[in-house]
Formats: structure tokens, C-alpha cells, sequence
């Protein structure tokens, strides 16, 4: 017990001496302190708005397509092969690709279901048509669906501007752009040819507008049934969409999900390779800024810490000849360094927060930029651990004073 007592009152001494110390030129330690809370409240800005940039992104790309999709695997020509002791010379030509469905699809849904890594999976049926309406003629992919999986894919609902998302029993949903292009609205017909004589007159229930142009004129939404009698896909399915967990993986979870289905799979990470690549420049430029401004702080908490060594070099010999330990000093200045990068840290977040706030309140307002405490919480540490690293070679320099050549300091 006696010990624990003794190294309590050790460091309660400790700590007095190092604020003191700080306290008595309070001038250099404001103003190293406005340095650190500048250089924490720039990390904490710019990285809540990259972060809030990167999500914006992601939903306006993300919200409109599955993260991995289960296709079936591209047909190929079989070729025999040539007697044995002879060379076949042939040029071939790549089969064309024609509508296919995914046999035992239900049997891989129940599979897919099971995975701990994937949060939604929803089939699909989608294949071209030529929608009419009076002399207006357009191409479109149907898109057959189950509404309740498929919006745990595509959030849809939330993107209707006018009826509700509703297929089956006669009822389609279209995008804002074919509407227009048609001049129909909620309530109003549109007729779908599939070809071959396959037709259907149905109802417009929902109209929906994903903000991409391509997807607004062209998708259509039934329900599955539908779709597979004009698609003369009896029972079958084109696509299994899926959500996963953790999107950063979809590559490595496509790839596994591809051998255990035999199907071929596509990430979003393979099909928008631009906008990852962008994504992952804007985080190693996020990590740039923020190195670069930890070193400036860290720079500036050791300058300060060596010219305070050398202003306390007869208060560093009085305390050794009184026979305070080397470690003793050592420690001293590392709170210090400490104490210097957990108040400008605790400031720069603050400031770095209310930046944040105020931008979303009187700027453009084009995304809301999200501020995580876990981000407050590992710039005050990262600043606080700079600051003690920063205070080291400082405080090595003050523990090894000689204590009579330090009391004649001048």
C-alpha cells in the first residue's frame, strides 16, 4: 500500500511540476497550442469532408445497382476436337450471347441466404422490349422483380415522385424520363412488345427518377411473372442481385461466391474501376494531409519542449540535486508534450466540429458531411501521442543534466 501511496504523490508531483512549468510562460504555450488546435481542426475538417464526399458518392452510384451480381456463365462455341497427329486450323468467331436463365436459382437463394457476409439477395429477370404509346416508340429493359427483396437491394421507394412501387396484376413502374418522353402519368397505359408476338397493356402505378438519364428512360418495372411470359423465360431468372456487409470486399466475396455457385459474378468494384480509383485517391490524399500536419505539430511541440529545456536548465538542476531521479525529469517534460497535444488536440476538434456544423448549415448544401466521435476521439489521441513522442528527445536532453553544471547556468 505504501508504495502505490508513493507513486501516486510521484506522479501528482510530477504533474504539478510540468504545469507549472507550462503555466509560467504561458505566451509560448498558447500560442503552440493554437498551432496544434489549427492543425487538429484541419484534420478533423477535411476528413469528415472527404469521408461525407465519399459517401454522397457511393449512394448516388451504389443506390441505383447491386453491389455483386450472379449472372449465367457466357455461352462458347464447342468445337471438336481434331483427330490425334493432326493441327486444326480455326477461326472462330465468339457466340453472341442471348438471354439466359439461371437454373436452380431458388436452390442458390436458399445457399445465398446462409452467408455471413451478405445482407440482401434479391432475383431478377431483365431483358429488352420496345414500349408504344399511340406514334411514341422506345427501347427499355424490363425489369422484373419481387418488390419486398429487390428494395432491400434498391431503396426505389424512396425515389418515386409520383404513385408508389407497386407491380403486378397489371401494373408497371416507369422512370421519369420515359414518362415524359411518352407524356403519361400515374393512372395512364403504356404497351410492352417483347417480340414474337408476346405483348402486354398495362398500368403505370409509380413513376421514379434515379437521377442517372440512362436508367430514367429506359427501366420498367413488373413483377417476375410478368416479365418471364413476355421474356419466354417460364420459371427461369437473368441475374441474382445481392448487398453485402462490408462493401469495400465485394472483389474477394464475388470471387468466392462465384466457385461456390458456378456463376459468373461482377463487384461493383469491377464495374466502376473510375470512380474506385478516385475513391482511393482521395483517401491517400486524406492521409497525406494528415501526416504532414502531424509532423508540423509534432516539430513544433519538440521546438517549443528544447527551448523550454534551456530556459529550465537551473529549475531541471536545482530539482536533480534535490535528488530527483533522471526518470523523474524524463517524465516531467513528456507530460508536457502530453498535456500540449491533448488541449490543442481537445480545442482543434471543437473547432474542427463547429467548421463542420456550418458548412452544413450555411453551405452549398449539396451533401451532408457526417462527423464521427470515433474521429474526434483518435485525433485527440493521435495528437496527444505525437505530443508525448515529440517531448522525447527534449526530455532525454534535460534528464541527462549534470546537476552542478545546471545550478551554474546562466
Amino acid at each position: 500500500m505504501s508504495d502505490r501511496t508513493s507513486l501516486v504523490n510521484e506522479l501528482w508531483l510530477e504533474w504539478r511540476i510540468a504545469t507549472r512549468f507550462l503555466v509560467d510562460n504561458y505566451l509560448q504555450t498558447l500560442l503552440i497550442a493554437i498551432g496544434i488546435a489549427v492543425g487538429s481542426a484541419v484534420i478533423v475538417f477535411i476528413t469528415a469532408l472527404i469521408d461525407g464526399l465519399q459517401i454522397n458518392i457511393i449512394d448516388r452510384t451504389l443506390g441505383t445497382q447491386a453491389h455483386i451480381r450472379l449472372l449465367p456463365p457466357d455461352e462458347f462455341n464447342h468445337i471438336a476436337a481434331p483427330p490425334s497427329g493432326t493441327v486444326q486450323l480455326v477461326l472462330e468467331s465468339k457466340r453472341a450471347q442471348g438471354l439466359q436463365s439461371i437454373s436452380n436459382w431458388q436452390e442458390i437463394l436458399s445457399i445465398l441466404s446462409t452467408q455471413q457476409d451478405i445482407d440482401a439477395v434479391s432475383p431478377l429477370i431483365s431483358g429488352p422490349a420496345l414500349a408504344r404509346r399511340g406514334a411514341a416508340r422506345s427501347s427499355v429493359a424490363l425489369m422484373g422483380v419481387n418488390p419486398v427483396q429487390y428494395q432491400r437491394i434498391i431503396p426505389i421507394q424512396k425515389d418515386m415522385i409520383a404513385g408508389k412501387f407497386i407491380v403486378g396484376g397489371g401494373n408497371a413502374v416507369i422512370g421519369k424520363e420515359l414518362a415524359k418522353d411518352f407524356g403519361v402519368q400515374v393512372g395512364d397505359k403504356i404497351r410492352l412488345d417483347a417480340g414474337e408476338g408476346r405483348e402486354a397493356t398495362l398500368n403505370i402505378s409509380g413513376i421514379f427518377s434515379l437521377g442517372v438519364r440512362e436508367l430514367d428512360s429506359r427501366y420498367v418495372y413488373l413483377d417476375i411473372k410478368q416479365t418471364q411470359t413476355l421474356l419466354d423465360l417460364p420459371g427461369g431468372i437473368t441475374v441474382i442481385d445481392i448487398r453485402v456487409k462490408s462493401l469495400f470486399s465485394a472483389d474477394q466475396i464475388a470471387e468466392r461466391l462465384g466457385r461456390l455457385t458456378n456463376l459468373k459474378a461482377e463487384s461493383w468494384m469491377q464495374t466502376n474501376g473510375q470512380l474506385l480509383n478516385a475513391l482511393r485517391s482521395q483517401s491517400m490524399s486524406t492521409q497525406m494531409i494528415r501526416v504532414f500536419v502531424g509532423i508540423s505539430v509534432a516539430f513544433g511541440i519538440a521546438s517549443v519542449l528544447a527551448v523550454s529545456v534551456v530556459q529550465r536548465t537551473r529549475e531541471i538542476g536545482i530539482l536533480r540535486a534535490m535528488g530527483s531521479p533522471r526518470r523523474q525529469i524524463l517524465h516531467i517534460f513528456l507530460l508536457q508534450g502530453g498535456i500540449l497535444g491533448l488541449l490543442g488536440s481537445v480545442l482543434g476538434g471543437l473547432v474542427g466540429f463547429l467548421l463542420v456544423q456550418s458548412f452544413n448549415t450555411f453551405g452549398p448544401k449539396l451533401f451532408y458531411i457526417p462527423v464521427n466521435a470515433s474521429l474526434l476521439a483518435s485525433t485527440v489521441i493521435v495528437a496527444t501521442v505525437t505530443g508525448v513522442v515529440a517531448a522525447a528527445f527534449p526530455a532525454r536532453r534535460a534528464a541527462r543534466y549534470d546537476p552542478a553544471v545546471a545550478i551554474r547556468y546562466v
